[in-house]
């Protein structure tokens, strides 16, 4: 009895990791689409940025359920890999991981606590100053400051460089991330194997694209 507590508290362990991870990986389609039309249109992408700036329901609903968001997954995420790894009573004598499982799946706490520091820069360089020019300041609205501000950030080579590092690290944890979440939640029909092509599609395009918004920004400065 007490075992198959253990397992079922175990299931309902990933499936929240699965949900939470799938939650984000639906910020992140939102995130890489605005910062894209900051390539092809600077007063689009002062516009967006400014409804996303200043509406209510985007920023005292969707902004602290995104943050619970982060830090749910990564701190569960965390937990849950130090708990599997204390549950082993016996350490192999020998361990192949490469021929066990990919590295990134024998890595994924470290991917993750890299991606865990880029979310943490990225709310350092936009959303602390965000917060600061709104409330703290009080300055009036103006929609043509948020292309400069992007602009501004990627001028540094080294900010941009570890910009694109931990974006090929984010492709690393949902190449993986995503094809277990899809197993935790028991998707195992038809159209499982369809959805994987889709997830790491998404892996390989989402980071990507990141990467060329940063160094598009960087080399046009």
């Amino acid at each position: 009895m007490a075992q198959s507590a253990l397992l079922n508290a175990s299931i309902l362990k990933k499936v929240a990791m699965a949900l939470s991870g799938l939650f984000l990986i639906s910020f992140l389609a939102l995130h890489v689409s605005l910062n894209l039309v900051s390539i092809f249109s600077e007063n689009v992408f002062n516009e967006v940025s400014h409804f996303m700036g200043y509406n209510p329901l985007i920023q005292y609903v969707m902004q602290p359920v995104l943050a619970f968001g982060v830090i749910f997954h990564f701190v569960f995420g965390f937990v849950l890999t130090i708990q599997n790894r204390n549950a082993r009573p016996i350490s192999y004598a020998k361990y192949n991981g490469a021929s066990n499982a990919s590295w990134t799946s024998r890595n994924m706490i470290i991917s993750g606590a890299v991606v865990l520091a880029f979310f943490v820069l990225h709310f350092y360089d936009f959303w602390v100053p965000e917060i600061a020019y709104k409330y703290v300041e009080g300055n009036t609205p103006d929609a043509a400051r948020y292309y400069g501000e992007l602009v501004h950030k990627f001028h540094d080579p080294i900010r941009t460089g570890l910009y694109c590092v931990a974006f090929v690290l984010l492709g690393f944890h949902l190449w993986h991330g995503f094809g277990s979440s899809l197993q935790s939640m028991g998707m195992h029909n038809k159209y499982s194997r369809f959805l994987s092509k889709v997830g790491y599609g998404f892996a390989v395009v989402v980071p990507a694209l990141f990467v060329i918004i940063a160094l598009f920004h960087h080399f046009n400065n």
